[in-house]
């Protein structure tokens, strides 16, 4: 069972932008939001095989249930963003979303992944438990509204040109459709040319808008297109940038992950050994139920 789903849980507290603690959403079981404690969004960046990607679904549900960390597993079918033609993209969508539908069958867990035209979400929403925008897509109205219309939650990330005061466009958009089950990812804002920076101030402005946040720490520690053919990274980082976002204050983390990050087919550079990964998880777990109890900063 979900730490979300006992009667005694903090998520029953009130939530909405008017006393600064963002409206709940659900995914699968997991709730997002409201006071509930810090939830995970993790799996490797891409689908490199069924067994694999299986393997660290079961890998990650396991560490979880042991933390009793609520668990969303992530993994794409298709990487359309990527630095070179010869980058690895994925199985594809058809592959792919039979790959992820066995994993939220067989591990029993959320399933998230991203999309990246309006013609790929209904196949999408089928299978997934929530749609996710990519940043560079993040302002493209017919995805947006294609998304909302599934009736999935969507988590929109943040693009790395955006201010954070205006995701309340993207919000209004999917919000158009009827759907407010709606998820911000922070994921860093491009600072000079491959690089990127993390404004932990960031986050506080995007709760304001009344719903979850995300802090993506692993593609905030990200190095675009810094190696030329393919981004660099800095996984060191992510862990660092992870604990401060959540000490700021955050509805869950995305965390890539991978069992050996320095052979993967995918941003290998900023991805998080999955070995490395439980000492985190423990860390942010116990800042997160301080800052659950620490009084509100005021705000301006």
């Amino acid at each position: 069972m979900n730490i979300s789903d006992k009667k005694d849980s903090p998520c029953s507290s009130m939530s909405g932008a008017g006393n600064g603690v963002p409206r709940m959403v659900r995914v699968g079981g997991v709730m997002l939001g409201g006071n509930c404690p810090l939830a995970l969004i993790a799996g490797p960046c891409v689908i490199e095989s069924e067994i694999h990607a299986r393997d660290m679904a079961e890998n990650l549900r396991r560490l979880c249930e042991r933390l009793r960390l609520p668990l969303i597993f992530k993994a794409s079918y298709d990487k359309a963003n990527r630095s070179s033609i010869s980058s690895y993209r994925g199985p594809g969508l058809q592959t792919g979303l039979r790959i992820l539908a066995a994993i939220r069958r067989d591990c029993g867990v959320p399933v998230l992944t991203d999309v990246h035209s309006a013609d790929e979400v209904e196949a999408a929403a089928e299978i997934v438990d929530a749609i996710q925008i990519p940043a560079f897509l993040c302002r493209q109205t017919d995805l947006l509204l294609a998304a909302g219309r599934s009736g999935k939650p969507v988590n929109i990330k943040k693009g790395q040109f955006l201010a954070p005061w205006d995701v309340v466009h993207l919000i209004e958009k999917v919000e158009s459709t009827g759907n407010r089950d709606i998820i911000l990812t922070e994921r860093g804002t491009a600072f000079g040319y491959n690089n990127l920076v993390s404004d932990m101030r960031s986050l506080p402005l995007m709760r304001r808008s009344g719903v979850p946040v995300v802090f993506d720490a692993t593609h905030s520690a990200q190095l675009p297109g810094g190696q030329g053919r393919a981004s660099g990274g800095d996984r060191a980082m992510a862990m660092v940038l992870a604990r401060a976002a959540v000490a700021v204050g955050v509805d869950a983390l995305f965390l890539e992950t991978h069992d050996q990050p320095d052979k993967a087919l995918c941003d290998g550079p900023n991805m998080i050994a999955l070995a490395d990964l439980e000492s985190l998880l423990r860390t942010v777990q116990a800042i997160d139920a301080i800052m659950k109890k620490a009084p509100a900063p005021p705000t301006a």
